[in-house]
C-alpha cells in the first residue's frame, strides 16, 4: 500500500486510497468526509513531494499529569473536565483545563455532549428574591422539595435547605410525604446544623444580632409557592422564629430558587441516577454520602473552585481560588 501511495503512513494515506478506489474527485471527496479542500490538497502536495507529515508532537504536560487526571475522572465519572481539573489543581498539579480535556478525550472519559443539557440549568436565569445580594453565610437560604422513585421502595420526598452564598447543603429530611410538617422538620434541621457550624459556640440568635443596634437581622428563607409553604402552620412556625424571614418567589419562576434546584439536580444526575437504589435505606445512604461529598470534596466553579464548607466557615474566599502554589524563594 505504501508503494502505491508514495507517502507517509497515516490518516491521509488511508483516505487517499479510499478516494482513488472510488474514483472520486478531490473536491467532492473532501465535501463528503468533512475536510476543508485546501487542507486536503496541501496534504496531497506534501505527499507528492515526499515530505513526511508533521507530528505527532510530544505532549509533556499531558504525560506528566495523566495519572492524576485519570484518577479523579475514574473516581467521579459524573464530573466534567473542569471539576476534574479543579481537583487535580487542589492536588498541587499546575496544568490547564484544556490539558485535562485532551487527556480525558484520549482516555475515552469525556461525558457525552448532551450530558449537561439533560441537567436543567435553572440557575442560568437566576434572579434574587431579595433586594441586596448576600455577602456572607446565613443571610439567604433557599428551600424546596424534590422526589425520587426507588426500584422497589416507592417514591420518597426530600426537603432541603441550602445557603445561597456558600452553597452549603444543610441536612436533608426524607419522607414519603411533602407536607407542612416535613417543611418544618427540614428547617429545624438547617437551624440546628447552622448553629453547630458557628465559631466559638455562639447561638444563631447571637450571630444574627447586629452589635451596633442590638437588632436581629433574620435569615431570608426563600421558597416557591407550594402548598406546604403557604400553610398557616408553616407561617406560624416562621413567625415564632426571630432568626427567620420567609419570602416566596413569583409563581412559575423556579430560577429565583436556582441554587436549591441546581443542587437537587446534581444529587440525581451525579449520584442517584447512576446507582441501583432499591429502597429508602439505599436512597438515604447514597444521598447523605453525596451531601458530604458536595459540601467537602466537590469543587464549585461559582465559588472559584472552592468547597462550600470551606466558604461557609470562612476558610476560603468564594472569589479567590485556593489551589496550592509552590513557594518561590529568593536565590540569595
Amino acid at each position: 500500500m505504501e508503494e502505491e501511495r508514495g507517502g507517509p503512513v497515516g490518516p491521509f494515506t488511508d483516505l487517499e486510497v479510499i478516494r482513488r478506489d472510488a474514483g472520486m474527485p478531490t473536491t467532492r471527496f473532501t465535501r463528503l468526509v468533512g475536510i476543508p479542500e485546501r487542507t486536503y490538497r496541501r496534504w496531497q502536495a506534501k505527499a507528492k513531494a515526499g515530505h513526511p507529515r508533521k507530528g505527532p508532537w510530544p505532549t509533556p504536560a499531558r504525560d506528566r499529569h495523566r495519572q492524576a487526571v485519570v484518577k479523579w475522572a475514574h473516581k467521579y465519572p459524573a464530573w466534567g473536565h473542569r471539576k476534574v481539573w479543579a481537583m487535580t489543581r487542589h492536588d498541587g498539579h499546575r496544568l490547564s483545563q484544556s490539558t485535562v480535556l485532551r487527556v480525558l478525550a484520549a482516555e475515552g472519559l469525556l461525558l457525552k455532549a448532551d450530558y449537561q443539557r439533560e441537567r436543567r440549568q435553572l440557575a442560568a436565569a437566576r434572579k434574587a428574591a431579595f433586594a441586596a445580594p448576600p455577602t456572607g453565610p446565613n443571610m439567604v437560604w433557599q428551600f424546596d422539595f424534590s422526589e425520587y422513585e426507588t426500584t422497589t421502595g416507592g417514591t420518597w420526598r426530600v426537603a432541603g435547605v441550602a445557603d445561597y452564598w456558600s452553597k452549603y447543603e444543610f441536612g436533608w429530611h426524607w419522607s414519603p410525604t411533602a407536607n407542612r410538617y416535613d417543611a418544618i422538620e427540614a428547617v429545624e434541621l438547617a437551624l440546628a446544623e447552622a448553629e453547630q457550624l458557628l465559631p466559638g459556640g455562639h447561638s444563631l440568635i447571637e450571630y444574627l444580632t447586629d452589635p451596633d443596634t442590638g437588632e436581629i437581622v433574620p435569615i431570608t428563607l426563600v421558597t416557591d409557592n407550594g402548598g406546604p409553604f403557604r400553610s398557616f402552620l408553616f407561617e406560624s412556625f416562621i413567625g415564632k422564629r426571630p432568626e427567620l424571614r420567609h419570602v416566596r418567589t413569583r409563581v412559575k419562576t423556579p430560577g429565583q430558587n436556582g441554587v436549591r434546584e441546581r443542587a437537587f439536580g446534581s444529587l440525581k444526575y451525579e449520584r442517584l441516577y447512576r446507582e441501583q437504589i432499591d429502597d429508602a435505606l439505599d436512597l438515604i445512604r447514597e444521598a447523605e454520602a453525596f451531601r458530604v461529598e458536595f459540601n467537602e470534596v466537590r469543587p464549585h466553579e461559582h465559588l472559584a473552585w472552592n468547597r462550600p464548607r470551606e466558604v461557609h466557615l470562612g476558610l476560603a474566599d468564594p472569589a479567590v481560588p485556593n489551589f496550592p502554589e509552590p513557594e518561590n524563594l529568593p536565590n540569595s
